[in-house]
């Protein structure tokens, strides 16, 4: 579609005419003209010519050579001045909302079957596969990574649009294939380290879920949380785990103390919230109330492809005022 960007210069159109006819003519630039007895005699024969044939026309003849090659020249630098574009059709892209980085414990405790279903017992592990892949399905809008730790932490999947394949990592994941302990304060540095480096995002998020505390690793829980506060990353941290401690005797399986203090301390000073899972219908409640207090824009934003033209008339009207330049002066007068 060709449109105008600024339409109203046209009215400029108007301004020639209006100089031509409404304001006085420049006279004595060339000095004294040259007296002739009977001038008087040929200039009321003219003007009786003039009435004969060309009634509506006077002596400021406005359709003569060099007033129209003017006006065109003119009207050029209008259309110029008017931004004629070509517009493509618009198209909406889809807004980049958040970057959520899935924190999630895959140590040997989360093998605890203390979880339910309405008609049989699971394990924490995958009761967290069915809501944390729920909750990433929901987040269309945005991108997400998905940190695994235990003994030690990896980034499993970095910052990204395709939600697939972070689900299925997450589904393939089995417990205590990284290692028996818990290195929470590893897995936070890495998770804000990859934040970090998205510079341009304002809306990070961390969602941190685990049913232990921190008892390996290189970072201490206090030092992460002074990394978190500074970083100025909003956390949520889930504490997940029934009355696992007979379920660990019987299963034969190593229970940490869940370490609620400190996950509730990191989540208020990184202006997050600490959530407490103990079934699966409060683990699934709790990313129902993280999605709603993380919306998603729908909005985006609307693209359309834009020509410029104004250069053509801009060029045709150059060659006319070089022409008009380097012309004998009686063919312009």
């Amino acid at each position: 579609m060709t449109r105008f960007l600024y339409p109203e210069a046209f009215i400029l159109l108007v301004l020639p005419f209006v100089i031509f006819w409404f304001l006085p003519r420049v006279k004595g630039l060339h000095g004294d003209a040259l007296r002739i007895p009977f001038l008087n005699d040929l200039k009321n024969i003219n003007n009786k010519a003039t009435k004969l044939y060309v009634p509506l026309l006077s002596q400021k003849a406005l359709f003569s050579l060099k007033f129209l090659y003017l006006f065109i020249l003119w009207a050029l630098l209008v259309t110029a001045a008017a931004r004629p574009q070509y517009a493509g059709e618009p198209f909406h892209v889809k807004a980049e909302n958040r970057d959520i980085m899935l924190v999630v414990d895959i140590s040997n405790s989360m093998l605890q079957p203390d979880f339910s279903t309405k008609t049989h017992r699971i394990d924490r592990m995958s009761a967290v596969k069915a809501v944390v892949s729920a909750f990433i399905e929901k987040r269309t809008e945005d991108r997400v990574g998905l940190i695994l730790f235990g003994t030690l932490a990896y980034l499993q999947s970095p910052l990204t649009f395709d939600k697939k394949s972070v689900k299925e990592i997450l589904l393939n994941t089995d417990a205590g294939m990284a290692g028996e302990s818990t290195s929470i304060g590893d897995a936070l540095g890495i998770a804000l380290k990859n934040l970090k480096d998205e510079k341009q995002k304002q809306n990070k998020v961390i969602i941190l879920l685990t049913d232990g505390e921190n008892n390996d690793g290189s970072l201490s829980m206090a030092q992460a949380i002074d990394l978190a506060e500074k970083e100025g990353i909003k956390i949520y941290t889930i504490g997940v785990g029934g009355q696992g401690s007979f379920m660990a005797a019987l299963f034969n399986l190593r229970n940490n103390e869940l370490d609620e203090a400190s996950l509730k301390e990191l989540a208020k000073k990184t202006r997050g919230n600490y959530f407490r899972a103990k079934d699966l219908n409060s683990l699934a409640e709790i990313y129902r109330r993280i999605d709603a207090l993380e919306p998603q824009n729908e909005e985006g934003s609307v693209i359309q492809e834009i020509r410029e033209y104004f250069y053509i008339p801009l060029l045709i009207a150059l060659v006319l005022l070089a022409l008009l330049i380097f012309l004998p002066r009686s063919y312009v007068k």
